[in-house]
């Protein structure tokens, strides 16, 4: 058993890992058939009771497709014919014509835009120099320009839908580009088609925000904190609290949303007594160098968003005040994910529609990443005067409300142009020149298709993919009982773990299960079986030469190893290149036949092979006919 020891380590923590990754979905479906189960007030109350057990297991469980639970799928595409026509200059008849023209052809393929579009000014014999540029840039110049900038719009439209969306609070979106003009948005458990379209055609909103004081910021931090503690009455000079404390319902209705937040009376801990006197600020977290901000782990966000709605807490909040959320997360030392909380005024000091320019480039003196922005003359007055007013402090970047970036004013900015400083990388620095540019978006978006799936045809899809699943395990494992005796259990226990494993992965790497998907999971539980059926057939032919027991099946591993990993490999490359230049339904198929095989030769040659050693070490004979 000495021998099998490392094996068996191998595969207990594969199987306590699988189960590990698993156990949040199981705590989901637990969550979910209670709350079905209740009704009124009481299924309310074990909502609040458990909001923040319910949030962290719907966050970490197995991800469903659009195809399995419902929702909308929407295919966008930017109009980059419009966008030529909104940077040329001096637009004549001719130009005119080329536009209509290429706008027809387009509109009916998938042919890129920018390669028709210079096709049809060479076939006229006139410079894109005439139009774009300088009179001294060659076409292949301007071409490059204009490709650059067709990229540029689309990864606008992008970022502008990828936000919007996250503000909105779809669960588990899928957003990614298609081609050189397209985006795909994937929303489930989204219905209201009204508001979806509106959702991703509307203008992009970017603002620039002064950040209040610190002092003011901790100060109505503490202010709420006081006011979910039920303790002494806000200072109404200092946060424009309400003359009077809170009504006892009010308090009650929020010591119900706290749930788990204020911990119990009995609880001596210090930890527990800190949640029960500060039970906003065991969310919050404020940042210990003094810069007004706080911080909530991501899986907190909604529920501190929760919180600060309430009209108790709104009443705590000066007029002028509003508490913005970061655009992105950062991990932490403790390797947890924070969304940054920042206290702005609630009056912008200046909209994105002053921005005509934004260039991500490098500092020549340390080489950093910076963004040059430049605005109109009109944006460049009121600029010239907000950070002539406000030098040393921080203006907030923000778009759709969510902040990108909030650098320090140093000096006062005239002629509009200001550097941007503090990316950690390039590739930040040409995000925050994306965000600064989608407040006039170049090139609008369309909505070319749209498709909606409703929660019951995701739940017969559910049901019938977990059929056919089902009958096919039962088929195979019916099979190789009846064909390989003892031989075909073995088999059968190592397909059992298979899927174990399938499903651990899929859930552990928090990747998408769709329906063919599904069919991926089935064309497994074949593939599986057909490496033991290799193995089997070459230990029968090892037992009728004569060889022993023992002997047959090192043997039968040892020299069917290699049909085996043949055809695995040649069966995972081609699931990689279906992954790699797939979309959708192919790559969810692609995904799970990639990991099934990785899985399937795991359990079929490891596990398999440690449970035929232990039978012939207790003395048993496994048969193989």
């Amino acid at each position: 058993m000495r021998k099998q020891a490392s094996k068996l380590i191998l595969i207990a923590s594969a199987v306590i890992l699988s189960l590990y990754f698993l156990y949040p979905t199981y705590r989901d479906y637990q969550y979910r058939k209670e709350v079905t189960s209740l009704s009124g007030q009481d299924s309310l109350n074990y909502v609040e009771e458990n909001r923040g057990k319910m949030l962290e297991a719907k966050l970490k469980r197995l991800k469903l497709g659009l195809d399995l639970q419902g929702g909308m799928r929407v295919v966008l595409e930017v109009d980059i014919v419009r966008l030529l026509t909104d940077l040329a200059r001096n637009k004549d008849d001719n130009f005119r014509s080329i536009i209509d023209e290429v706008r027809s052809r387009v509109g009916a393929s998938d042919e890129e835009v920018i390669t028709v579009f210079a096709g049809k000014f060479s076939e006229r014999g006139i410079r894109l120099s005439r139009y774009y540029g300088t009179i001294r840039d060659d076409d292949a110049t301007i071409i490059s320009f204009l490709e650059d900038e067709s990229e540029k719009a689309v990864d606008r439209a992008v970022e502008i839908v990828r936000n919007r969306v996250d503000q909105y609070g779809a669960s588990e979106p899928t957003i990614q580009k298609q081609g050189g003009r397209r985006i795909i948005v994937e929303l489930p458990g989204v219905k209201d088609e009204a508001e979806v379209r509106q959702l991703l055609q509307g203008t992009a909103k970017l603002e620039f925000r002064m950040l209040r004081d610190p002092e003011v910021a901790y100060r109505v931090m503490e202010s709420i904190d006081k006011f979910l503690a039920g303790g002494m009455q806000a200072d109404t000079t200092k946060a424009s609290s309400p003359k009077e404390s809170p009504d006892k319902q009010s308090q009650e209705t929020l010591r119900q949303l706290l749930g788990e937040g204020v911990a119990s009376p009995t609880d001596t801990t210090e930890e527990a007594r800190f949640s029960r006197e500060h039970p906003f600020f065991t969310y919050v977290r404020p940042d210990q160098r003094g810069s007004g901000e706080g911080y909530v782990e991501e899986k907190d966000r909604e529920w501190v968003r929760t919180l600060l709605a309430q009209p108790g807490v709104q009443r705590l909040i000066p007029t002028d005040f509003e508490f913005l959320w970061s655009a992105k997360t950062f991990q932490a030392q403790d390797g947890k994910k924070y969304f940054t909380l920042f206290a702005v005024k609630k009056t912008p000091e200046l909209t994105g529609g002053v921005i005509v320019g934004a260039r991500a480039s490098v500092d020549p003196e340390d080489n950093r990443p910076i963004v040059n922005m430049e605005m109109n003359s009109e944006g460049s007055r009121e600029w010239a005067r907000i950070t002539g007013a406000n030098v040393n402090k921080r203006v907030a970047i923000a778009l759709d409300n969510g902040i990108f970036s909030a650098p320090v004013i140093q000096t006062k900015i005239v002629g509009g142009k200001s550097r941007i400083t503090g990316m950690d990388s390039p590739n930040e620095a040409r995000l925050l020149e994306i965000v600064l540019k989608a407040g006039a978006l170049p090139a609008p978006v369309e909505i070319m298709e749209q498709r909606t799936v409703g929660p019951s045809l995701g739940e017969d899809s559910i049901r019938s993919g977990l059929t056919a699943t089902a009958f096919a395990f039962v088929l195979t494992v019916f099979f190789m009982l009846i064909y390989y005796r003892t031989a075909g259990t073995v088999a059968n226990v190592a397909l059992f773990f298979n899927i174990l494993f399938i499903l651990g992965v899929l859930s552990g790497f928090q990747a998408t299960l769709t329906l063919p998907g599904i069919a991926g999971i089935i064309l497994t539980i074949g593939m599986a079986v057909d490496a033991n059926v290799l193995i089997y057939e070459r230990v029968r032919e090892e037992l009728e030469g004569g060889k022993t027991l023992k002997a047959a099946i090192d043997n039968g591993y040892s020299k069917a190893f290699s049909a085996i990993i043949d055809s695995n490999i040649t069966t995972f490359l081609t699931g990689l290149i279906l992954f790699q230049f797939g979309t959708g339904p192919v790559q969810g198929f692609a995904l799970t036949l990639m990991i099934g095989i990785l899985a399937s030769l795991f359990s079929a040659i490891i596990i398999t092979r440690m449970i035929f050693n232990f039978m012939y070490d207790k003395g048993m004979t496994p048969k193989f006919v």
